[in-house]
């Protein structure tokens, strides 16, 4: 996918998300609805204290509320202001972007989440749903480029390069010539398909019938002519588009074992589970970003930070309101509508138009009054398998005794036999202070090292924070991490020289991102399962983020917000916004 938020989200996966601390100082605040008292604090449902708004600067009403400022909930917030609706963000947290936010110790400005992008400065049709969404807001984000991360294998460590012939080269160095040729083989089945994953611009689709004509539409000939360029044999494989990934990678016959774990593991940083599981649009849209010429990845200047501003800003000078501190304690539905929200100082935010929640779907259905949502729809959720959570280790160090040629981002996978999804297997480490100075005070690094997505919850469920045996268990599991990044950082690196030392775990993730159980998201596999629409079943509630589809990473959750957004206008605002990007 592009701009595929992997290590972590996160994560590929992309998501990625770690504590919440204090806000950057480069955050834009200029129209913030804040705290207009700085003593009344509570703690919430999941422990984290916060500071609530006495009263709601502004009137006490919107068209729209959205619930949240995640990726998701930002990039609907902000194209709902674009075609001038009155939208107002409420955010629990002291500062926006949700699992994608950046915070600062120390003069160390640290990403929680997201760190491998790419696509950010692409434009029209194919580019990817972050990129379309900044677009219409009028913002941009400065990046610098690179095409390469470091591995750290079971079969050794090499330097692994994008594109459409510089992996080839490493897999005939470090792997085989069989191994070549049936990447090759993948890549030959795989690109052809990418017109097709990518004939319909993310921001063209809405959750109605309207998207006849903003979609099909408008976009038939493209996706036509995508399909008579493939040929009948390539048109066939299109129709896979739908179906488990790994469906492709058996119906070509491919059996090498590096190709096969490589594969898998590109899926799960992408979606949380294999390619089993993973749908194979997302996985040929990740190609095309990825094996094509003159492809390479981003990573924003000042950090993933700088994303959020962007949003942030974008939504602002349409007049769009951002209250932050401010929990919203339910979600008020009146005559089995959803009218509107009450705060946790009791206050009620009426929506005239809509109520959109960019929480996971058990955290929503947790604001929900009792008995409103159908037994189904409840049943349903409370089945809805979970992906596990994560550990984290921010670090800010010394850069002396620290090779000047560090990349930004390693992995490093233990034993290809326990699978990509065991945990601690698989440690992915981000030094973006490799390419965006200013994230580290002179001479100094920032480093955040994880487990995607794969740390059982079950382990920590019921510790208190405080207790010896909750810091034992944290030093425990924390131990694969630390040992993943000397490895990455080679023996200059010290623990003991570093400055800031932080280690996350799933509690801590479930208690500052608001993740029920510290979840990543649903772990809902494709061909087995589906993820929900954005409309729900009691009206006028909407829901974006990674538990609806097209799900988890950063492009999906964009894509999900700018479907909701383009869902509660009508065909001719979302078309006359099409034409103003030039999609």
């Amino acid at each position: 996918m592009a701009l595929i938020s992997i290590f972590p989200s996160s994560a590929l996966h992309f998501n990625s998300h770690s504590f919440n601390f204090n806000a950057p100082k480069h955050i834009i605040r200029p129209v913030l609805a804040r705290i207009s008292s700085q003593n009344d604090q509570t703690s919430t449902s999941n422990g984290s204290a916060t500071k609530q708004n006495n009263s709601f600067p502004g009137k006490p009403e919107a068209d729209v509320i959205v619930i949240g400022s995640g990726i998701g909930g930002l990039c609907c917030a902000g194209l709902l202001a674009r075609y001038k609706q009155d939208v107002i963000l409420f955010e629990s947290h002291d500062a926006p972007g949700g699992a994608a936010h950046s915070f600062e110790i120390k003069d160390y400005k640290f990403d929680s989440g997201p760190s491998l992008f790419s696509g950010f400065q692409s434009r029209g049709p194919q580019a990817n749903p972050l990129a379309q969404v900044l677009d219409a807001l009028g913002e941009s984000v400065p990046c610098a480029s690179y095409d390469s991360w470091m591995v750290y294998l079971p079969e050794g460590e090499f330097l692994s390069r994008i594109g459409p012939t510089e992996f080839l080269k490493d897999l005939e160095k470090y792997v085989s010539l069989d191994a070549v040729q049936e990447w090759r083989k993948l890549l030959d089945t795989v690109l052809p398909m990418s017109a097709a994953a990518m004939a319909l611009p993310p921001l063209s689709i809405r959750g109605d019938l309207g998207v006849l004509s903003t979609a099909a539409a408008r976009y038939a000939p493209s996706l036509l002519k995508s399909f008579i360029q493939m040929g009948p044999q390539g048109a066939l494989g299109a129709t896979k588009l739908l179906r488990p990934f790994s469906e492709i990678v058996d119906s070509i016959g491919l059996k090498n074992p590096f190709v096969r774990n490589w594969v898998d593991l590109l899926c799960f940083l992408l979606a949380g589970v294999k390619s089993n599981g993973t749908l194979s649009a997302e996985m040929v849209y990740m190609f095309a970003e990825w094996y094509k010429p003159g492809c390479k990845l981003e990573y924003p200047l000042h950090g993933t930070g700088a994303v959020v501003d962007a949003l942030v800003r974008g939504m602002q000078k349409f007049g769009g309101r951002l209250s932050l501190n401010t929990h919203v304690e339910n979600i008020v539905v009146e005559n089995g509508r959803a009218i509107g929200v009450k705060l946790r100082n009791g206050q009620f935010v009426r929506a005239k138009k809509a109520v959109v929640s960019n929480a996971s779907m058990w955290d929503t259905l947790k604001l929900l009054p009792k008995d409103v949502a159908p037994k189904l729809y409840q049943d349903r959720i409370e089945k809805t398998p979970q992906c596990e959570s994560f550990m984290h280790l921010h670090l800010g160090f010394d850069a002396e005794g620290i090779r000047d040629d560090l990349g930004i981002h390693h992995i490093v996978v233990n034993d290809w036999d326990r699978g990509v999804d065991a945990d601690q297997n698989v440690v992915l480490i981000s030094v973006p202070s490799v390419l965006s100075k200013d994230l580290a005070p002179p001479g100094k690094h920032v480093l955040h090292a994880y487990t995607p997505g794969t740390e059982p919850y079950g382990l920590w469920e019921g510790l208190d924070r405080r207790s010896s045996e909750y810091k034992q268990l944290k030093a425990e599991r924390s131990e694969v991490m630390w040992k993943a990044v000397e490895k990455a950082l080679g023996s200059g690196f010290s623990r003991e020289k570093c400055e800031v030392k932080m280690v996350g775990t799933p509690l801590t993730h479930q208690r500052f991102l608001r993740r029920n159980r510290g979840t990543y998201g649903p772990a809902i596999e494709a061909g087995k399962g589906t993820f929900p629409g954005h409309a729900t079943t009691i009206p006028q509630l909407y829901c974006c983020g990674d538990s609806t589809f097209p799900g988890i990473g950063v492009p999906a959750v964009a894509a999900s917000g700018a479907i909701v957004a383009n869902s509660l206008v009508s065909v001719s605002e979302h078309s006359q916004l099409l034409d103003a990007i030039g999609i």
